[in-house]
């Protein structure tokens, strides 16, 4: 490991350690389950230079049709965090601090985190948006820099808390724009960057989580799945299920002891844990994005399944470094490149 990978290491570990009534945690270390195979690598460092070099001038990513920019970059920018790089270290930093120029350019004085006047599903940018930015400020040492990124995410948390519906969760938009309508991913997109933001030092009401905890129970069914709505229970979608899993872990759930998270993972072990049959319907990249920290958390069934999930992404990588599919091939690369970099541990909200 470099001398700046360990310093990186050992400041998320004692921000983290703060953010715990100041208790000493041990440093966050590459949960290896098994010895990585050396073509993943390859796949890996192909797709990230596909990646950088795909950055426009402005800083951003843009799905098909330059679409949806502020949740491209921001998970562009995780992906490329997820290495190891940082805004001043590693082989793309320039792309990182672009992409975090990009979107602080895109913060609003409401605390919105992207252009609702061209994009009819904004919530999932913000979200994105606050997971990226808060993942960066615990690592930015410019105290004027550090500054900026805390005032724009200050903000950004104030929002999601008054874009939440009555019922707990998110929609495409924000509460008031959207009818009180609410949906399971933007929700899940909200709970994970306020997460976050908690972990990087930014106050969060703990209502809003607690209400979107109760909401992701509300659309629990007898099955163990997750329906796509709170207006619209009853028929269970995988892919919400492995990412509300994914995000109560994040949140802080005691998974051991609570019956819902028990009935949401054995639904998602027969759904998903085979990966050459996984009922992803027609959501695969975003499914597995989730899953896989889901799989990830619980060591000893890691490695084997691992090794099932990278190996078949890195036979359906392009001869440029991508991946396409449905939103776009930045989207699905992203995807790809934050599953296949999760035991690397650089992120905290993806560490164990």
């Amino acid at each position: 490991m470099t001398d700046s990978l360990s310093r990186r290491r050992l400041l998320q570990s004692a921000a983290l350690g703060s953010l715990m009534g100041g208790g000493l945690l041990s440093l966050p270390r590459p949960a290896l389950a098994a010895r990585r195979d050396p073509k993943w690598e390859g796949t890996i460092n192909k797709a990230l230079n596909w990646v950088a070099k795909t950055q426009s001038a402005l800083g951003h990513w843009s799905a098909q049709n330059n679409a949806y920019p502020a949740a491209m970059t921001a998970l562009a920018g995780t992906a490329l965090t997820a290495s190891g790089s940082t805004t001043t270290q590693g082989p793309y930093y320039k792309n990182i601090r672009r992409a975090v120029d990009y979107l602080i350019s895109k913060s609003r004085t409401n605390g919105l985190i992207g252009d609702p006047q061209n994009d009819n599903r904004y919530t999932y940018g913000h979200g994105f948006a606050m997971l990226f930015l808060s993942q960066v400020l615990g690592e930015e040492e410019d105290a004027e820099r550090r500054e900026e990124l805390t005032e724009v995410l200050e903000r950004a948390v104030d929002f999601s808390g008054k874009a939440q519906t009555q019922a707990g969760g998110w929609g495409y938009v924000s509460a008031k724009d959207g009818r009180d309508f609410d949906e399971g991913s933007t929700t899940i997109t909200q709970v994970q960057g306020l997460r976050g933001c908690r972990n990087a030092g930014i106050a969060v009401p703990a209502e809003v989580i607690e209400k979107a905890k109760a909401y992701i129970y509300l659309c629990k069914n007898k099955d163990g799945g997750i329906s796509y709505s709170s207006k619209n229970r009853g028929s269970s979608r995988p892919a919400i299920t492995a990412a509300a899993l994914a995000t109560l872990y994040n949140a802080g759930e005691d998974t051991s002891s609570n019956e819902h998270v028990q009935d949401m993972l054995k639904y998602c072990k027969s759904n998903l844990h085979n990966v050459a049959n996984g009922q992803a319907q027609g959501h695969w990249h975003y499914t597995y994005l989730y899953y896989a920290q889901v799989v990830y958390r619980q060591a000893d069934q890691w490695g084997g399944f691992r090794d099932d999930l990278y190996n078949k992404i890195v036979s359906q990588q392009a001869t440029d470094g991508s991946w396409t599919g449905n939103v776009g091939p930045i989207y699905v690369t992203a995807c790809n490149l934050i599953i296949m970099q999760l035991d690397k541990a650089f992120l905290p909200i993806y560490q164990r």
